[in-house]
């Protein structure tokens, strides 16, 4: 049986389009256009997959005035990988994406102030250089969750998975906005993977990239300055921080009362949330961006869209800038690189600057609103290298590096903000940061190492820490102690209901026997969590065995 399926492409400066594909023999069809700008057509189609793209009049200043061009469609939801045409799937005469049928809807998710985030790109995620058939796939990304929630995070960052050119690409030069990168699998192993992680407890925070695109996208050639800026944004910055054709978010089409790149990054967005059942968008190069109106408009968008479930809007600002969350600002939280850069300093044993250190762990002092969700913390991420790989760098290797990782992490699960984990780093993943073009698989043997082993142990306690204890779900930190001679400090983590958790860190390779601690915040019990032993304070006064490189963490009961 066929029906009536509509293909609508929007063009409004256009004269002329058509549209082709398999159910024509790649014959045009000519396009009518209505008083809104789309150009459109109804054709009847039987259920099945076809392949179709639009023939259009050009009105980008790359091509000659009114040339003809063969596009895809800039809201197609799937590429062919083999011929590079779009897919469009008919069933029960309507367009779907696929027949997927959501199974844990329902579950339960972690509220923002509650995460825990695991960055993961992957393609390299999921290598196994044993299996080349297995690598990068969701599927076998499926076949890590288990393992992802006995770590005990409950949140996962997917770096971008839309289509981009190339092989192999970490994605931040989207082709097609609507379609994911086919290398990784098909749509329906995608929605696939997002629910099984919610069945897990786990949301999935999606990379988007609404500052650019690749070269590659149809709107670029329909008709460049409608969508995009005609040059760079931002002429005179830094070359390298031009990634792509820039979306123009100040233009307004006075005719038709809409700004273009608004209403089809709106779309993209709502597709996503509504299509995927995303829980949170990181929002890639907001310095370059730079549009705070737009930037409000579509975080607010976004969490309508995504109704009453939790939602997490992360702004990524290089260099950071408190304003993205302040209470006027657009961002629930940004990633916080200036912790990443002094822990990385402090644990490499470059300096030891307590007033730095006390900026990082309490962001309100770099003028944060209150609230634990306003940063992500973080080692390191795709754009930093490994702890591991520096400390290598510096002739710091086996027992000795992992004592000082230990510490970072034990920073990082109590610091006030949400902690994030880049993938591998829980058992000791040294290789240094490679090209976004370049794979870099996580080397899963480690983990069989006694030293790696101990380590992925220890995340899991601290993650366990911090998830389950609601004292770290605040932003309410106290520095009580400082001892600048020998490279020691100690912070107060609490809430109104009488949790409390103390950490006293040593940044020195000195070990500190019978350490006194004076004025710590309660009198009596408390338990170690790092050694699980037990302990009591009294007249004020926490003495403990402290060795080099370590942090100790007291839970008050």
């Amino acid at each position: 049986m066929s029906n009536d399926i509509e293909f609508k492409l929007f063009a409004p400066q256009n004269q002329k389009a058509a549209l082709l594909g398999s159910f024509s023999e790649w014959q045009e069809i000519p396009l009518q256009k209505d008083e809104r700008g789309y150009f459109y057509t109804s054709i009847e189609l039987k259920e099945g997959i076809y392949q179709y793209k639009f023939r259009v009049q050009s009105k980008s200043s790359s091509n000659k005035s009114n040339e003809w061009v063969e596009i895809n469609d800039p809201y197609v939801t799937e590429i062919d990988y083999k011929t590079g045409n779009g897919l469009v799937r008919i069933k029960n005469g309507k367009k779907i994406v696929d027949e997927y049928v959501w199974q844990h809807d329902a579950k339960p998710l972690p509220s923002n102030e509650q995460l825990v985030i695991y960055e993961l790109l992957v393609s390299d995620f999921c290598s196994d250089t044993d299996a080349p058939e297995k690598q990068g796939k969701y599927q076998n990304a499926i076949e890590k969750l288990d393992y992802l929630h006995e770590l005990g995070i409950n949140a996962i960052e997917l770096m971008p998975v839309n289509e981009a050119p190339g092989e192999y690409n970490w994605g931040y030069t989207p082709s097609y906005f609507f379609a994911p990168q086919p290398n990784y699998g098909a749509t329906a192993d995608l929605k696939r993977f997002i629910d099984e992680c919610h069945a897990r407890g786990i949301r999935v925070i999606l990379d988007q990239v609404y500052n650019h695109s690749s070269e590659e996208h149809p709107l670029l050639h329909i008709d460049r300055d409608y969508w995009y800026y005609r040059d760079r944004h931002h002429p005179n910055a830094n070359p390298k921080d031009y990634w792509g054709p820039e979306f123009n978010y100040e233009y307004k089409d006075e005719n038709l009362g809409i700004r273009p790149a608004w209403q089809f990054i709106d779309d993209v967005v709502r597709f996503w949330i509504h299509e995927y059942h995303i829980d949170g968008i990181r929002y890639d190069a907001l310095k370059q961006l730079d549009n705070y109106d737009f930037l409000y408009w579509i975080t607010q968008k976004a969490k309508e869209y995504a109704g009453s479930k939790p939602f997490y809007n992360i702004g990524e600002n290089i260099p950071e800038t408190p304003k993205l969350v302040t209470p006027n600002g657009p961002m629930d939280g940004c990633w916080h690189d200036s912790f990443y850069h002094c822990l990385q300093a402090h644990l490499l044993g470059e300096t030891f600057d307590l007033e730095q250190l006390k900026e990082v762990l309490d962001p309100t002092r770099q003028n944060y609103p209150q609230g634990v969700t306003s940063v992500v913390n973080y080692l390191c991420n795709h754009d930093h290298d490994r702890l591991f790989a520096e400390l290598g760098d510096r002739g710091i290797f086996e027992a000795a590096a992992f004592e000082r990782v230990k510490l970072g992490v034990a920073i990082l699960m109590t610091a006030s903000g949400v902690p994030m984990i880049w993938m591998g780093e829980e058992f000791g993943e040294y290789t240094h940061k490679t090209s976004s073009t370049q794979q870099c698989r996580v080397e899963w043997p480690l983990v069989k190492n006694d030293l790696n082993h101990n380590l992925l142990e220890y995340y899991k306690g601290l993650i366990a820490l911090r998830t389950q204890n609601p004292a770290l779900r605040t932003s309410n930190i106290e520095f009580f102690h400082e001892n600048l001679e020998n490279h020691v400090f100690g912070y107060v983590r609490w809430n109104d209901e009488g949790s409390r958790v103390v950490v006293i860190a040593n940044f020195s390779d000195r070990y500190l026997g019978n350490y006194c601690i004076p004025n710590c915040p309660a009198n009596g019990n408390w338990h170690e969590w790092t050694k699980d032993y037990n302990t009591q304070s009294a007249n004020g006064q926490l003495k403990v065995d402290l060795g080099a490189w370590e942090a100790q963490i007291f839970i008050w009961h």
